[in-house]
């Protein structure tokens, strides 16, 4: 039995106050929460409090990007072993809006995969095709490209650390959302995907998210689908009230 995954994805939003009045008012409800993990990604500037704000709780920290380099000079940038040092446990990895706005490939997403295993943090993997792909009916050619390409050459071992998102582009910020069918379909195609790589026992054990306008309204009954095993939000998480009822919807 898959156990759910919710993550929140603040993407470049709240200051570390803001941060920490979120984080509290979330811990209020899902401090001792164990039937569903539960991580928060905030922006890098507000991991630090975050990450002290959370210890002693069920809840998990996350990163929303990482170079996949240790150190050097990358302006900017932000390696794993300085994540796990916030006690960072995952980290976003291949979202859409870095590969649309930072031109982040497949080849660049999986090095970031293999940095961040190798350092010990679960890389969320996100994967999904634009609304002219869909259209085009090649939702499923480049699903499987992204998930081929992005998760190459990872162990046996290590698939047990990896989470898949799903997220359609066209379903994110958008308020449109993939029905729970269209959800279903595409998760389950991944699962079909991972079975080929690796073997059924991981395909079968692998959790693959839904990213894409999930919110309170919605949340159970995707959620409540066969091969989808909790999701990756983003507005939603923003507001505590809708993050924790998103995350009850899992249990």
């Amino acid at each position: 039995m898959r156990k759910p995954i919710v993550a929140g994805n603040w993407k470049m939003n709240k200051t570390v106050a803001e941060a920490v009045a979120l984080v509290t008012d979330i811990k209020r409800d899902l401090a001792e929460c164990s039937g569903v993990d539960v991580v928060l990604c905030p922006p890098f500037t507000a991991l630090s409090a975050v990450s002290e704000t959370i210890t002693g709780t069920q809840l998990d920290l996350g990163a929303q990007n990482m170079h996949w380099e240790a150190s050097g000079a990358y302006t900017g940038e932000v390696a794993a072993g300085m994540l796990r040092e916030l006690f960072c446990h995952y980290v976003i990895l291949g979202h859409s809006e870095r590969r649309a706005y930072f031109g982040e490939s497949d080849e660049i997403v999986n090095k970031k995969v293999k940095a961040a295993l190798a350092a010990n943090l679960r890389p969320i993997v996100c994967v999904g095709e634009q609304l002219e792909d869909r259209d085009a009916g090649r939702t499923e050619a480049v699903v499987e490209q992204q998930v081929r390409g992005s998760l190459a050459g990872c162990s046996a071992r290590e698939w047990a650390d990896v989470v898949i998102a799903y997220e359609p582009v066209w379903a994110i910020g958008t308020g449109r959302t993939a029905t729970p069918e269209q959800a279903q379909d595409v998760h389950a195609f991944i699962r079909s995907v991972v079975r080929e790589m690796v073997d059924d026992s991981i395909a079968q054990s692998v959790r693959i998210q839904y990213g894409g306008s999930m919110k309170p309204a919605n949340a159970k009954e995707l959620i409540g689908q066969p091969d989808i095993d909790g999701g990756l939000i983003g507005g939603a998480a923003l507001d505590a009230r809708s993050f924790v009822e998103i995350v009850q919807a899992a249990l």
